[in-house]
């Protein structure tokens, strides 16, 4: 991306663009909004070594221990909890999956099958607030983080209750087993273990949504929420773990604010060139109609989606559509929410697939053989995103609900 950025600006400017190279990649990466992925990160990353996922997990057994294909079950709820803490699909599916792959193996649920579910569920933390790619639209399009974080709730939740919805029909069809008989007892033991971690959501989006922190600031919040219960509540976070944890967020947040720098470079140069709006009268030329704008735009996303990380694509993209978006009145929240659920497919569809991938590489499987088995998957998530696309109150009734 750097690099056809600078060529670009070589070829249009000669050298005298030169100077204004590093400035803007600084500027690019330096959006106060931005400060909140690498918290988020870190967050998820202490998570990982703290034991709050294992605990996460153990109260989503207790709970639904008792339902054919419970396994599964497990794996999409857990997704869920996990999601409302680290707002990457990436580090949801480190997470879950590393517990949850072998344990489904080992109970005779195919592999594939026990990758795909994973896999899917996971991009529900992109989906579900916080989430990383809703900052990056945020930046991208100049609007509110936390309206966009109030969007993704409802289709989150739709597609949670589908994929486990979905599971069970699998689990009756193959006959897999029942894990345990419900026990309120056990059930209580593991809502005590588990409750700081479950109170984690409850404190990061209670402090954005009822405003008393910002995105950021709630960012912020989940750190120190995952220093303090892991350290001095659990008592598994020691300074061994805190340091690979500090490492594992900082390579993560390295490949993501580097892609960020040299977008703004690349959005610089087509901004100056007029391309954003000269694509913009060409697709107003076709129509104007918002519900064929969306149409068209979302066959473009699910295509971009299946060759760049989400990041990427909605750094280059997105400042290259919103004249669209804007001159067809269409909502830019909803429209958020649009492209986060089109990205959330392609971090499912090879050749790229960097969710997929991973989970593959934890089940030790063959993509394809996963991509099969994760098609049923995908359509649920197709599904709720063609509701949230041509039923816009679906997304948007709890935001007009809490900001009018």
């Amino acid at each position: 991306i750097g690099i056809a950025a600078v060529a670009a600006i070589l070829a249009s400017q000669g050298t005298s663009g030169l100077p204004n190279v590093a400035i803007t990649m600084y500027q690019g990466a330096t959006s106060f909004p931005l400060i909140a992925i690498p918290l988020f990160i870190l967050a998820g990353a202490i998570m990982n070594t703290s034991g709050i996922s294992r605990r996460l997990i153990d109260f989503a057994s207790a709970l639904l221990g008792s339902i054919r294909g419970a396994l599964a079950q497990v794996n999409v709820l857990t997704s869920m909890f996990f999601a409302e803490i680290s707002g990457s699909a990436v580090a949801d599916v480190a997470a879950t999956g590393s517990i949850m792959i072998p344990a489904m193996k080992k109970r005779g649920y195919p592999a594939p099958f026990s990758a795909a579910v994973t896999s899917s569920s996971a991009s529900l933390a992109i989906i579900i607030p916080p989430s990383i790619p809703m900052i990056l639209y945020a930046v991208m399009a100049g609007t509110s983080v936390v309206q966009l974080f109030v969007a993704g709730i409802v289709p989150g939740l739709l597609a949670g209750f589908g994929m486990m919805a979905l599971s069970y029909v699998y689990a009756v069809r193959y006959n897999w087993p029942v894990e345990e008989l419900f026990e309120l007892r056990k059930l209580g033991r593991a809502f005590r273990d588990a409750f700081w971690a479950l109170m984690m959501p409850v404190i990061i989006l209670g402090g954005i949504f009822g405003g008393v922190v910002t995105a950021t600031e709630g960012a912020a919040l989940a750190v120190v929420a995952a220093i303090v219960i892991g350290a001095l509540i659990y008592r598994e976070l020691n300074w061994a773990h805190l340091r690979d944890a500090i490492i594992e967020g900082g390579v993560q947040t390295g490949s993501v604010m580097l892609l960020v720098a040299a977008s703004a470079l690349l959005g610089l140069y087509l901004t100056e060139a007029q391309l954003p709006q000269m694509l913009a009268r060409e697709m107003v030329g076709i129509t104007t109609d918002p519900w064929a704008v969306l149409a068209l735009l979302n066959v473009f996303f699910l295509f971009v989606g299946m060759f760049l990380h989400s990041a990427a694509a909605i750094i280059l993209v997105v400042p290259i559509v919103m004249p669209v978006v804007t001159a067809a009145g269409i909502d830019p929240v909803h429209f958020g929410l649009v492209v986060t659920l089109n990205l959330a497919i392609g971090q499912q569809t090879p050749p790229v697939a960097s969710v997929l991938a991973t989970a593959c590489s934890i089940a030790k499987e063959d993509v394809w053989a996963v991509t099969r088995a994760n098609l049923p998957f995908l359509g649920v998530l197709v599904a709720v995103l063609m509701i949230c696309t041509y039923v816009p109150a679906v997304p948007m009734w709890l935001v007009n609900v809490m900001y009018g």
